[in-house]
């Protein structure tokens, strides 16, 4: 007698997509993304109309003006300094300790846990670079700008509480960003060497 040919099974192939999918959420779910952080920056609202625009025009005592050209120097107002010089600068101007004429403004404000202080809310640290500015000088100069503001916070906490700034409770820390509110702008890039 003759054999007839065997036939080989098939092999189910329905539930193979079913797997691959499965495998695909379980590696979606179980690896980890890198996310770049940016900086924290608040951007300022919207004016209304042209009455508020010219009712919120800085006084020049109010700014502390930091550029940042394209060899990387650093002037503050019209010195020339160098970045590690710049966390003071920046702490005396928030700051105003003595109440200096050509600092920022003090204003009374009624602050949680603290009562009456003097603050000088209307400050603005103004950052402005060259487009040829190294990314590393620009990102020292961030620094140094936000490392003055923690260092503020953070002497305020401990003269108050006893604590870090980074240790105190959500409405201790909004206390103290209402007496150092950090407010640092950065206009566009330019070239500033060219001729125009």
């Amino acid at each position: 007698m003759a054999k007839g040919k065997r036939e080989v099974p098939e092999i189910n192939s329905s539930s193979t997509a079913d797997i691959a999918f499965l495998l695909l959420i379980f590696f979606l779910i179980t690896t980890s993304m890198d996310t770049d952080a940016g900086l924290a920056r608040r951007l300022p609202e919207p004016p209304q109309d042209e009455q508020q625009k010219d009712e919120n025009k800085l006084k020049e005592r109010n700014v502390l003006a930091v550029y940042l050209n394209l060899n990387d120097q650093l002037m503050c107002d019209d010195d020339l300094i160098d970045v590690s010089e710049l966390r003071e600068r920046a702490k005396e101007f928030i700051a105003n300790p003595n109440n200096v004429d050509k600092l920022p403004e003090k204003v009374v404000k009624n602050v949680e846990f603290f009562g009456n202080v003097e603050v000088t809310e209307k400050h603005v640290v103004s950052l402005r670079c060259d487009r040829a500015t190294s990314y590393q000088a620009y990102i020292a100069v961030q620094n140094e700008l936000v490392a003055a503001y923690n260092e503020l916070r953070d002497e305020l906490a401990m003269s108050q509480w006893g604590r870090n700034y980074a240790e105190l409770s959500e409405d201790q820390q909004k206390a103290v960003r209402e007496i150092y509110p950090q407010k640092i702008s950065e206009a566009e890039p330019k070239k500033y060497g060219e001729k125009k």
